[in-house]
């Protein structure tokens, strides 16, 4: 692998004190988001008849079908810098953008780069960022070709992403029935530990790491056991990516708060006071809906509600040991209400 082309850390820019925002923590707030979308006008006549998945329940990825059994899933995604590091960063966004075809049960065969960068950015940061990127998207065995850049007051990364899936196999947030196990494949807390690495300037391996590693496997496996209902958990949390779930799927859900995984450190750093902004917006967004039982606290749900940059999928159906932690069930949603009740 060749030689970084970084400049001397020492006197290399905090790339996390160039954004007021990190990672997908910098998301539009959930509510705010659901007005800009409402209204738009949808597709009609046969490519309505095409669209599997549109904007109706704000699902990971579009997707369309082509002739025969074949789907094409299209998304795009992109934050300001979650950590210092320029490559770990393009390696973190690539990640999270790939988790969105893994979280519909699809196969990425193509991405093409996004990025913003200010004119007085050295611009050698931008070639480890877009370094980083690369090195996941072969990863993926995914071709990252080309892409789009702007000028920008803040530096923005990511990428866009095209897939395929079985279009009978689709993996949807509106395809949940209750009775069902609902499993987590990846701890909580990067928000937090992001949070305090910008702060702070503290590394934490384990949470790149969780960030970093890429969501094939658990999807293929999902995909392979008939799993047919899920999502990822990136900027709404787990509370609020299960919420979504659940309401577009009309059922509810129990959590066992004490079985969600979290990567260490990251209740302790919540407890020092280290929380993104989006996650207190997803707390607030989602507490409507939520049943807590006398065992369940206020950090509980702040950790529940934590603002995931690259997050775990999180699966509504029989996977196959191995795959993710147990965290609950869906069960059916009194009086239509699609609530999360946390024990």
């Amino acid at each position: 692998m060749p030689e970084r082309t970084t400049a001397d850390p020492s006197t290399a820019p905090r790339l996390t004190a160039l954004a007021a925002g990190g990672g997908c923590a910098c998301k539009i707030p959930a509510g705010r988001l659901e007005r800009l979308v409402d209204g738009l006008k949808t597709p009609d006549g046969d490519v309505a008849d095409r669209l599997l998945v549109g904007l109706e329940h704000g699902d990971d990825a579009a997707a369309v079908r082509l002739d025969g059994g074949t789907a094409v899933l299209s998304t795009a995604d992109f934050f300001t810098p979650v950590v210092d590091d320029p490559t770990d960063w393009g390696r973190i966004a690539a990640a999270n953008a790939l988790s969105d075809v893994y979280a519909m049960g699809g196969t990425p065969v193509l991405a093409i780069n996004l990025l913003g960068w200010p004119s007085d950015l050295d611009d050698d940061l931008a070639r480890e960022v877009l370094r980083g990127g690369a090195e996941v998207a072969a990863l993926a065995g995914c071709p990252l070709a080309g892409g789009h850049s702007i000028t920008a007051p803040e530096p923005l990364y990511g990428l866009a992403v095209t897939g395929t899936a079985r279009a009978d196999a689709l993996i949807r947030n509106d395809a949940a029935d209750p009775g069902l196990p609902v499993t987590l494949t990846k701890p909580l807390g990067t928000g937090i530990l992001s949070n305090r690495h910008g702060r702070t300037g503290e590394v934490f391996p384990e949470a790149v790491a969780t960030m970093t590693a890429l969501n094939r496997e658990a999807s293929a496996a999902a995909v392979g056991a008939g799993v047919r209902a899920g999502t990822d958990v990136t900027g709404f949390g787990l509370l609020g990516h299960l919420w979504k779930l659940c309401r577009a799927s009309g059922v509810a859900a129990e959590i066992d708060v004490t079985a969600v995984p979290t990567i260490p450190g990251a209740r302790e750093s919540l407890t020092a006071g280290y929380l993104p902004g989006g996650s207190r917006r997803n707390l607030d967004w989602v507490r409507p809906h939520l049943e807590t039982g006398a065992g369940v606290d206020e950090d509980d749900l702040l950790l529940l509600g934590d603002a995931q940059t690259s997050g775990g999928l999180l699966l509504v159906g029989e996977v196959p040991d191995g795959v993710g932690t147990l965290i609950g069930r869906t069960v059916p949603a009194a009086g239509g209400r699609p609530t999360l009740h946390l024990r």
